[in-house]
């Protein structure tokens, strides 16, 4: 316990002294926490615990799943729904068949082993990005389409790593499609009805309250019980969790009146409670990050075909974006050119593809190539692409105090 407390306060003493120097020399204070847990675990230092599958699941991913979709207006999503589902649903399955078939061509990986890659790498997680648009103050359309297709996009991707993981493990090779229709059906909707249980009972809950620390408790609850119990019954968490904050957080968290279900008091404290979670998560996880980049054994896997698996995830992601956002050029869904930019080199990989690669067992085919494959992706995502998206937003025309 005291070596598991001594690692926790390090980590987080490294975490704010990092997130101040960023914000004093104008970098994105995820990609210095990156380069800074790199740095630390090439000195030797032991500061810090390594990253796992539980440890991201478990208390990690949930506070930032929670309050991504806390804030998210269920108006402005239902309005922007059509290109959205479509960038997460058919654009996850894109991706992922795209980086499996490239990874077989390529650099010759078994089928089973490429499947499995494509999919837990499909999922874009761009809470770097969504930093960067806090500290600009970008707002509108442009926030809500990366934002919201990557909450969408982690859960579409978690439960396409489940079946390609069956299917890998030979558990899918003989399932009718309806069969496996069925099972996806399962995994998605136990996720939502879970989420919606969760995020309804604490609302009802926090009628018979008006203390704002009783209410900020209850979205604890419904954050984390709906994760864990989605998880128990082999559904979708990562819905579980989206679902729960957005109903919670449009049936009364994001409006500014009186009435509802929660005291204004206890909405300000609850805002601010999961923005200090979330804060408190990417700096966490991050800072891992790096730290374990640092420790992954890419030699074993070779420079060239590390770059050539960088090089298929972003040009899967382009045949994902561009192609989809072009169906919708003649509607009122249109995505212009310049955003559609911005969600190409904005779609970063993190902390939901490293938990579905740690969680892979070491009986699976190149499990180890998957694993130092997924830190390398992340890590090129996060440092290249987070320190130039800024460029790529001045280039564009986005800047602070402009949708």
């Amino acid at each position: 316990m005291d070596e598991s407390l001594r690692q926790a306060v390090a980590v987080l003493a490294v975490a704010m002294i990092v997130a101040i120097a960023a914000r004093q020399i104008r970098l994105p204070y995820t990609v210095g926490l990156v380069i800074v847990g790199a740095v630390v675990a090439l000195s030797g230092a032991d500061f810090a615990p390594h990253l796992t599958h539980d440890l991201i699941f478990d208390l990690l991913l949930p506070p930032l799943l929670f309050e991504a979709a806390l804030t998210l207006s269920w108006r402005e999503l239902v309005r922007d729904s059509l290109p959205l589902l479509a960038l997460a649903g058919l654009g996850t399955l894109v991706s992922a068949a795209f980086v499996a078939a490239s990874m077989t061509t390529l650099l010759g990986w078994p089928l089973f082993s490429a499947i499995v890659f494509g999919a837990l790498i499909a999922a874009t997680d761009p809470v770097a990005i969504i930093a960067m648009f806090k500290d600009n103050r970008i707002k509108g359309r442009m926030r809500l389409l990366v934002e919201s297709e990557s909450l969408l996009n982690d859960g579409a991707a978690a439960v396409l790593f489940v079946m390609a993981l069956a299917y890998a493990r030979g558990g899918g090779a003989d399932q009718t499609a309806v069969a496996t229709v069925l099972a996806l059906a399962k995994i998605v909707l136990g996720g939502v009805v879970i989420g919606a249980l969760f995020g309804g009972a604490a609302i009802l809950v926090s009628l018979r309250t008006s203390e704002h620390l009783i209410e900020a408790a209850l979205t604890t609850i419904a954050a984390f019980g709906s994760f864990l119990v989605a998880e128990y019954f082999h559904v979708s968490g990562v819905l579980a969790t989206v679902t729960a904050g957005l109903v919670m957080g449009n049936l009364g968290l994001l409006s500014e009146q009186e009435g509802g279900y929660i005291s204004l008091k206890g909405r300000e404290f609850v805002l601010s409670f999961w923005d200090f979670a979330a804060f408190l998560s990417n700096s966490v996880v991050f800072l891992l990050i790096g730290a374990d980049v640092a420790a992954i054994p890419f030699g074993a896997v070779g420079a060239t075909p590390l770059a050539l698996a960088i090089a298929t995830v972003l040009a899967a992601r382009a045949v994902t974006v561009y192609p989809l956002s072009s169906l919708f050029f003649a509607s009122r869904w249109k995505i212009s050119w310049r955003e559609q930019h911005v969600l190409w080199w904005g779609g970063l990989r993190g902390a939901l593809a490293l938990a579905l690669a740690l969680s892979l067992s070491d009986d699976l085919p190149l499990r180890d190539e998957i694993v130092a494959t997924t830190f390398a992706v992340v890590g090129f995502s996060i440092v290249v692409q987070g320190l130039t998206m800024p460029l790529l937003l001045r280039a564009l025309g986005f800047f602070a105090g402009r949708p």
